[in-house]
């Protein structure tokens, strides 16, 4: 379990990690969320994962959120006869016609293709390790040169930086899988390539739909997503700093900038922000971090993200548990630090966000150990985490499991199924439930944020208490 760590945990299931022993190492190492890449996942896969994501937890008695991550529309070159070696100065062609496909032509996916590029265009292959410039545009062909050249192969995934393209926010593959992630109810979905505000409203729009109120995770990619990022975060549930594409898209050198802004933005605004990709990628296939790495995470960690993820490290990789355990101790080391407190430039627009900090500054005031939130709709808890308390622990308490769920990715806020549990639910039972369960010890100071009925009405209060 994380114990006292407030920043969470998300690692990407795969063939390394898809059961239920690998999952519960994973949760005992410190797991908070768990994400299931559409990309690569069949339908059998996730059903199945998702169970044993479930069963894990119960063994444990957590509550873990379930992210699925859609794969969102991609530009990729077609097939090859055979791959081929590209070296500076090269020509090489793209086309959107099957039939002017050769050895040095290959084809895109996408028909829009050379209407969207202009001369002059930079194209990446395979997230920037082969990089051409458009000189010429025929009806049929963009005809380009190679700057960085390498061995280009068939389904390659295309990167065109600067180009806004047109393609959909979803495709048909992207709401299948909203489909069946609505039917296993899972607590999260994550939109790649987000380029506006419509993209996530077109989202939020399919899981309507249903009847389980999924999250939604704006993944920010390319520059447009950046230039954009007020709106989008005013319209998602939750942002994904997603590096891989966006450090592929933007000035490597910009990529920390962007980051910081991103995480800023999203803490003065109070929605949770999730920093992804290359966090401990040399973990795939070794045993240690390296120190950049180690750096890295700890960066994140100081902005004060909500979370930070882990990719092929679990999903593949030969050290997935260890990943976590590493994650788990440069996290706990920096957040004894001060930290960016970017929360401080929050502008609070009402009172139950005000009751919120109030509980938390009191909570810092005694060096408390906790904040024990009663909630039903999650609001009040996940304001309280907004807040960023300095080392007290929040304990979400509800009785709703989609409810917990959602709460997963958020700072320092560990969800608590109290079956019986209601808003005006007794303070000293909530206490003397949550020491059985292992999340309170005697002697610890509590700050409780909870309702309670004063003559015929339900107000809110805050207490002090100690575990007795």
């Amino acid at each position: 379990m994380d114990g006292n760590r407030q920043t969470r945990i998300l690692a990407t299931l795969g063939p390394a990690t898809d059961s239920v022993e690998a999952i519960g190492k994973l949760l005992d190492a410190g797991a908070n969320i768990f994400r299931l890449n559409m990309s690569h996942a069949p339908h059998d896969w996730t059903r199945t994962t998702t169970v044993n994501i479930r069963e894990a937890a119960a063994q444990r008695d957590l509550v873990p959120g379930i992210l699925m991550d859609l794969q969102g529309p991609a530009i990729r070159t077609g097939d090859l006869p055979e791959p081929v070696e590209l070296h500076q100065g090269d020509q090489f062609d793209f086309t959107v016609d099957p039939a002017v496909q050769g050895e040095r032509v290959v084809g895109v996916n996408y028909p829009n293709f050379l209407n969207d590029i202009e001369v002059g265009a930079t194209i990446l292959i395979d997230n920037g390790l082969i990089r051409m410039k458009v000189l010429n545009k025929t009806k049929s062909v963009a005809e380009c040169e190679v700057d960085i050249g390498g061995t280009m192969g068939s389904r390659r995934h295309i990167n065109l930086p600067g180009t806004k393209v047109g393609l959909p926010a979803l495709t048909d593959k992207d709401r299948k899988d909203v489909a069946l992630g609505l039917e296993l109810e899972v607590d999260y979905m994550a939109l790649s390539f987000v380029r506006e505000a419509a993209d996530v409203e077109e989202l939020q729009a399919l899981i309507k739909v249903g009847d389980h109120p999924t999250k939604v995770v704006a993944k920010i990619e390319d520059q447009h997503a950046v230039k954009r990022v007020r709106r989008i975060i005013k319209a998602a549930d939750a942002i994904m700093v997603a590096r891989g594409d966006l450090g592929v898209e933007c000035p490597y050198e910009e990529l920390p900038i962007i980051q910081r802004h991103i995480v800023r933005e999203c803490l003065t605004v109070g929605k949770p922000v999730v920093v992804a990709t290359h966090m401990l990628e040399s973990m795939i296939n070794e045993p240690h971090p390296t120190r950049a790495e180690v750096t890295d995470v700890a960066n994140a960690v100081f902005e004060q993200a909500d979370a930070i993820m882990l990719s092929g490290e679990t999903s593949v990789g030969n050290f997935p548990t260890m990943c976590v355990e590493v994650m788990d101790r440069i996290a706990r080391r920096m957040e004894q630090e001060r930290g960016a407190r970017f929360h401080r430039e929050a502008k609070l627009t009402d009172q139950r966000q005000r009751l919120a900090k109030s509980a938390v500054r009191m909570a810092d005031d005694l060096a408390a150990d906790a904040i024990v939130m009663f909630t039903v709709s999650g609001r009040m808890a996940r304001e309280t985490a907004w807040m960023r308390p300095r080392h007290a622990k929040i304990l979400a308490l509800c009785a709703d499991p989609r409810v917990a769920g959602a709460l997963a990715m958020h700072r320092g806020l560990t969800p608590v199924i109290i079956e019986n549990f209601c808003p005006d639910f007794p303070v000293l039972d909530a206490i003397a439930t949550l020491k059985e369960r292992g999340h309170l010890q005697v002697g610890q100071t509590v700050v409780v944020s909870s309702s309670t009925k004063a003559v015929q009405e339900i107000a809110n209060s805050v207490q002090v208490h100690e575990v007795s």
